[in-house]
């Protein structure tokens, strides 16, 4: 188990976000994905739209993180009626921290990996899944047995 990696983000009002902020308060749930409006993660981010009533009764804070601009981010999040954060990584800094950037997705260069990390409120990651296929989506299953285990 390692330290997660501090960092600090724009949310689709160009509001800083900091992951050390959720420290003690909250498990965090990092949900990195490619690119906002393509299918599998409108998919992705739908479905945990849909049971963020899961993660909020396990005391976590989902944090969804792309390299969309924080314009397009919230194009996306008002399009899907999306009720958690998300955070743009356009200098694609966090997502090379964390192991989760495509050198090539597609002729792209530095594109976000579909990936997912559980964050402990003790700042550790408990859990990681960082996939090579965009077309997969991360065991989200697992993930809230992850936090449930969690105190």
């Amino acid at each position: 188990m390692e330290k997660a990696s501090n960092f600090t983000l724009k949310d689709t009002n160009n509001e800083d976000v900091t992951l050390e902020d959720y420290k003690g308060e909250k498990n965090v749930v990092l949900l990195f994905f490619p690119l906002a409006f393509s299918g599998v993660c409108t998919k992705e981010l739908c479905s945990t739209r849909d049971n963020l009533k899961i993660y909020n009764s396990l005391d976590a804070e989902v944090l969804a993180i792309s390299i969309d601009s924080f314009f397009t981010l919230r194009a996306f999040k008002e399009a899907n009626n999306l009720n958690f954060k998300l955070l743009s990584d356009f200098n694609k800094e966090v997502s090379a921290l964390y192991n989760s950037l495509y050198e090539d997705y597609f002729g792209m260069k530095g594109v976000s990996k579909r990936s997912v990390f559980v964050i402990n409120k003790k700042g550790i990651v408990v859990h990681q899944e960082i996939l090579e296929d965009s077309g997969k989506i991360p065991n989200l299953s697992k993930v809230q047995e992850v936090l449930a285990s969690l105190d």
